[in-house]
């Protein structure tokens, strides 16, 4: 303490420099959070389908042809109740015309998502870019490496096997 401060000035200080660091975390878990929740809700429109088929049309589709950012095809049942009709996949780097594909119907419509472990890690791939943002804020704005490095590998472990298993 310098001689000429009083007491009382150095503890307003420690108490703003405290008010200001539980700020910045309190900021910045929210930040965390709202990230992390925004990769689950894009993850989760397409992950319901594929995790959750009980009940759901699945079966095959033969992919017959491309344009634009929608293929097409034959849709050829496996479960019961399901019927055979043509088909629509959203059109992605793996997905390829004249390849078999298995799928889930999206209920009330045609458009179908592929199943299985590659359909189930491809659903969850914008959970794996939430996490990698979210360790950068997290190293950044909360100061926690540790906790950070967990968030920046398991997406990009997430991202990887999805991509493998394309």
């Amino acid at each position: 303490m310098i001689p000429a401060m009083p007491a009382s000035a150095t503890t307003a200080r420690q108490a703003s420099v405290t008010a200001l660091r539980f700020g910045r975390v309190a900021a910045m878990g929210a930040v965390t959070a709202l990230i992390l929740f925004a990769g689950v809700w894009g993850s989760w429109g397409t992950a319901q389908h594929v995790m959750l088929t009980k009940g759901r049309e699945q079966g095959t589709i033969r992919v017959a042809h491309c344009s634009g950012d929608v293929c097409a095809g034959p849709f050829t049942p496996t479960s019961a109740g399901a019927e055979a009709r043509r088909v629509d996949i959203a059109r992605t780097v793996a997905v390829r015309e004249g390849r078999t594909y298995d799928v889930v119907v999206k209920p009330g419509s045609a458009e179908v998502v592929r199943s299985g472990p590659a359909g189930v890690l491809y659903a969850w791939v914008p959970f794996g870019g939430a996490l990698l943002l979210a360790s950068v804020v997290v190293a950044g704005g909360l100061r926690s490496t540790r906790a950070a490095w967990v968030l920046a590998g398991a997406g990009a472990a997430l991202l990887t096997v999805a991509f493998v298993s394309l």
